[in-house]
């Protein structure tokens, strides 16, 4: 298999997991700011209810991206890669929280459709973004030395 066609395995795979973590936090965040009333038990705190949800999401991509987007990558077990997991997850959370609270307290949209343009969709796709490529590097990174070479030619 050649870089690219690897490489958007991966991106399709990543894609999926995402899409799965997107339902996940769509509706943890709904249910907690507007359950069906349109007032939920969170609905004067955004910003938390925002961050319990991608903190349940985040579970999701990590295990869906560890076994299957990067399954098959010779990863050792080191806990700095954990901790640079959370770091770039927080990094990703609050490209998420900035779009929610930009949205809310700057422009002071705070319905269903407002929040989810902007804390799930806009923030989701840039924080989703951002991980594929941090994941990529520095997360799941491939330490078998299969594709260096290739990288390094083309480098």
């Amino acid at each position: 298999m050649g870089i690219a066609s690897g490489l958007w395995a991966r991106a399709g795979a990543f894609l999926v997991v995402g899409g799965v973590a997107f339902v996940v936090d769509a509706l943890a965040y709904n249910v907690l700011v507007f359950w069906v009333t349109g007032h939920g038990p969170m609905f004067d705190q955004p910003i938390l209810a925002k961050i319990i949800a991608i903190v349940v999401a985040t579970f999701v991509t990590y295990v869906g991206n560890r076994f299957w987007t990067f399954g098959k990558r010779t990863i050792s077990r080191k806990i700095s890669r954990y901790v640079l997991f959370v770091v770039l997850n927080l990094i990703a959370i609050g490209l998420q929280l900035g779009c929610l609270a930009f949205s809310r307290y700057v422009l002071g949209l705070d319905s269903v459709v407002a929040d989810n343009i902007a804390g799930t969709l806009i923030g989701q796709a840039l924080a989703t973004l951002f991980r594929f490529f941090t994941y990529d590097r520095w997360v799941f990174p491939d330490e078998s030395g299969h594709g260096k070479e290739i990288a390094l030619e083309q480098g």
